[in-house]
């Protein structure tokens, strides 16, 4: 590279000298300025010659140094390509010597298993011999029982059972006697029972309330406006209305989430409007959840006054009639506060009326039992003394207000109606379908009522079916016989009786099965 350099720069410096003759003779000078012209191409000669070589060294310099950054390159790979290698000759012999050990161990763990084996081998030897003198001995003794007492084995079976079957019939009349006197000490609840009975005049809906609510949407493309920009629009809605939106991956759809109907509601109503106006922005929202409220207000307030009209029960305050309406925003125990508290109230007016009282009165009790329940702020007082507290507040009868106290005996009951409000209340609350069981505590009570059955001697499986209804309980051949799988069955169903609180009643069944297997080969 560097000659071409060199000779170009001669190459142009001849030039130039040629050029500068050329000018020389045709310009027709004198000779002292041919010898000017020649010393100047002989000095442009030499500063060409000298820049050439200076050039020439750079370059040299330059390709040394690239060399020597190639060469300390290429060692450090060499050296890192030697490192790994090391290394991974390092794992291999780490791997070797794990392996060499773990097969040390295995030798090792093979010769104590067999050892074991022999020992057991030995063991079970000795436990057949020593069955067999069992045998020999229980022959031996049952032949002695039988000489001393002059019976066979039959016939002291027989004597046995018939001295168990006087002392059961004999304890079952004791059971008899004492379910009778029983009886008698609650006869007049008995009565009350039988009164009860009218509620098959009154046929009310269940309504399950949940804590969702499914908000519908014509497309997706809609979630993306409600969310806004950042999430500003969504924040808003969760802020103004106390109810969290969860918008996932369901098609047209968005879950409000909330335990307050109410808030719920207004959220749906609010979604909606904002949703068919398509301005969805903060100050949008929050004016939106503003009319929306005030428009449930009215809802909340007609709905109470339609329940007390349809009851027949005038004269309420406002107070307590707006408070009547929340209840239709309201659940307890999944079963509709509202719902609840009109069956309530005619459950009163039919049970008052069958017992000669004032059944106008009564009713008024049943529905506003409950109003505690529904209070507009905070306070540590159970539902029954506010609601006593508010009745009193708002001028209601001082038998409504004792009533409603003294409906989960928090109050000592002072009037005749309170009783049947609290009687009502709970028929309304345990009707079947009513209300719905929390799930822990319906798979608590199943692996209770297992695990009572598998703590009797001899069962193998228990199995609570037709949800917890029925026990099944499967025991072993050989450990129990029929016999005893009838007092099992007795014993199990008394435990249960006496232990657990059930609904309704549970069967026990026990299974015994016998199984004898044999292969042909």
């Amino acid at each position: 590279m560097e000659p071409n350099i060199l000779s170009i720069i001669i190459g142009t410096a001849a030039l130039v000298v040629g050029t500068i003759l050329g000018k020389l003779i045709f310009t027709k000078n004198t000779k002292k300025k041919i010898e000017e012209a020649e010393q100047q191409s002989h000095t442009i000669l030499r500063e060409a010659e000298l820049r050439a070589e200076t050039i020439r060294k750079e370059k040299e310099l330059e390709v040394k140094e690239k060399f020597v950054q190639m060469k300390s390159a290429h060692d450090r790979d060499v050296m890192q390509r030697n490192q790994k290698m090391v290394e991974g000759e390092n794992r291999i012999k780490q791997k070797e010597q794990s392996l060499n050990q773990k097969e040390g161990n295995l030798d090792k763990q093979l010769k104590e298993n067999e050892a074991i084996k022999e020992t057991l081998n030995r063991q079970i030897e000795v436990v057949n011999i020593k069955r067999t003198e069992l045998e020999k001995h229980q022959e031996e003794h049952i032949r002695r029982l039988e000489k001393v007492a002059n019976l066979t084995a039959e016939d002291a079976k027989k004597q046995l059972l018939e001295s168990l079957r006087n002392e059961t019939t004999s304890k079952a009349m004791v059971m008899q006697q004492e379910i009778i006197e029983e009886a008698k000490q609650k006869a007049g609840k008995e009565a009350r029972k039988i009164i009860i009975q009218t509620i098959q005049r009154t046929a009310a809906e269940q309504a399950i309330e949940n804590s969702i609510t499914v908000f519908n949407l014509e497309s997706d493309e809609i979630k993306g406006s409600i969310i806004g920009r950042e999430g500003r629009n969504i924040r808003a809605i969760e802020a103004a209305t106390g109810v969290d939106l969860i918008v996932d991956d369901t098609p047209e759809a968005i879950v409000l989430s909330s335990f307050d109907p109410l808030r719920r509601e207004i959220a749906r109503l609010s979604l909606q409007r904002l949703v068919a106006d398509g301005r969805i922005h903060p100050a949008r929202i929050e004016e939106v959840v503003e009319k929306t409220k005030r428009q449930i207000d009215d809802q909340v307030m007609e709905i109470g006054e339609r329940t007390v009209i349809e009851l027949g029960v005038h004269g309420l305050h406002k107070e307590l009639i707006r408070m009547v309406g929340r209840m239709r925003f309201r659940s307890s125990y999944g079963q509709n506060l509202l719902m609840h508290s009109r069956e309530t109230a005619n459950l009163c007016g039919i049970m008052a009326a069958e017992l000669g009282m004032n059944s106008k009165l009564a009713k008024r009790a049943g529905l506003l039992h409950d109003i505690g329940k529904v209070p507009d702020e905070e306070t540590e007082l159970s539902h029954a003394l506010l609601g006593a507290k508010l009745a009193e507040k708002y001028g209601e009868n001082p038998a409504v207000v004792n009533a409603i106290g003294a409906h989960h005996d928090e109050m000592e009951m002072q009037f005749v109606i309170s009783p049947i409000i609290q009687a009502c209340d709970a028929i309304s609350g345990a009707r079947p379908g009513a209300r719905r069981e929390i799930m822990q505590q319906y798979i608590q009570r199943i692996k209770d009522l297992e695990n009572l059955a598998m703590a009797y001697s001899g069962v193998e499986k228990a199995y609570a079916i037709q949800a917890g209804r029925e026990l099944r309980v499967i025991v072993e051949a050989d450990k129990v016989t029929d016999a005893d799988s009838d007092k099992l069955s007795f014993e199990i169903a008394q435990k249960i009786q006496t232990e657990m609180t059930f609904p309704g009643q549970i069967k026990v069944t026990v299974i015994r099965e016998k199984r004898s297997v044999n292969v042909a080969r």
